[in-house]
């Protein structure tokens, strides 16, 4: 879909978004926020305040080692959190609690479909740590892995309903704190694509439930992606930003070094009425995250303001 196609649309009320006319559309309603994943070679204050100097509005709090992992995270170092939040006039804009390193040094395990109860459970118990966490930092959401890596012994069907009682468990929480919770799809995982995401999503009725739409991640799947954008409107409640190579391999690259005309893209998210945050995640760029979070920040000003 080109930028023209996607301009042809009305600004209807898409269902969870607010009904919005060309005036006000023309604001650019979403924000930019940065990752604090990429700065894991860094205290969280100081990755904020190097945020805040690039000139973001909101950043994303990781929810692991180094930055704010729960059982690591008492409240002293929340109130320090906040106090810089408030210094450098950042805005929280999602907690990640994705990432896992801080259980066996690795990302992805244990999902939540491992096929041992007591490893999943440690999953389970991350994700209602970092509600908990995100509802004390004042951030409106957090997202976790959209099941996990299938295992060869596991049917997806298997796999999809210890997802969804994981789920389950995990979103009476997120009733109690007033967090939403956010799956976000990405290659190679349980969900991977929109068609997964909405069999997923028919399972459950919860307002607290939502979609983090990761540009990059349904790109690698070959999504039309300002389609999926007008798709997936009443879900979207944050949104993940980079640029991924032309051969889609799941790389994250600063917006600009690849092959995603991110345009379309953004327009799309400002007809469905989105007014939340559009964060720059580059947890591949450790050794300088700081320039690639002001060259981002630049292209994606100058996309937005043109």
């Amino acid at each position: 879909m080109s930028a023209a196609d996607v301009l042809k649309y009305s600004p209807i009320a898409f269902p969870g978004t607010r009904r919005t006319d060309t005036a006000e559309r023309d604001t650019r309603m979403y924000k930019l926020g940065f990752s604090s994943n990429a700065f894991r070679k860094h205290d969280i204050t100081d990755a904020l305040r190097a945020i805040a100097r690039c000139g973001y509005e909101g950043a994303e709090i990781l929810g692991d080692v180094p930055h704010a992992y729960p059982p690591q995270t008492d409240d002293a170092r929340i109130a320090e959190i906040r106090a810089t939040l408030d210094e450098t006039h950042l805005q929280p804009a999602n907690v990640n609690a994705f990432m896992l390193y801080g259980i066996q040094n690795e990302i992805q395990h244990p999902s939540w479909i491992e096929p041992d109860a007591d490893f999943r459970q440690l999953r389970i118990n991350h994700t209602t740590d970092c509600l908990r966490l995100a509802a004390k930092l004042g951030a409106p959401s957090i997202q976790t892995q959209p099941g996990g890596p299938l295992d060869p012994g596991m049917t997806r069907e298997r796999a999809l309903d210890t997802f969804e009682t994981g789920l389950r468990e995990a979103l009476k929480i997120a009733e109690d704190v007033g967090v939403k919770l956010l799956i976000e799809p990405e290659p190679l995982l349980l969900i991977e694509n929109t068609a997964q995401t909405d069999e997923f999503f028919s399972r459950f009725d919860s307002p607290m439930l939502g979609l983090n739409f990761d540009i990059g991640h349904f790109y690698c799947v070959g999504e039309d992606l300002p389609q999926a954008v007008l798709h997936h409107a009443g879900r979207i409640q944050h949104v993940h930003i980079e640029d991924i190579a032309a051969d889609r391999t799941h790389y994250h690259l600063v917006p600009g070094d690849g092959a995603i005309d991110f345009e379309p893209i953004l327009k799309s998210l400002e007809i469905i009425g989105y007014d939340g945050f559009v964060t720059v995640e580059l947890y591949m760029h450790q050794d300088n995250p700081e320039q690639v979070a002001l060259t981002a920040l630049q292209r994606l000003t100058k996309l937005r303001d043109s």
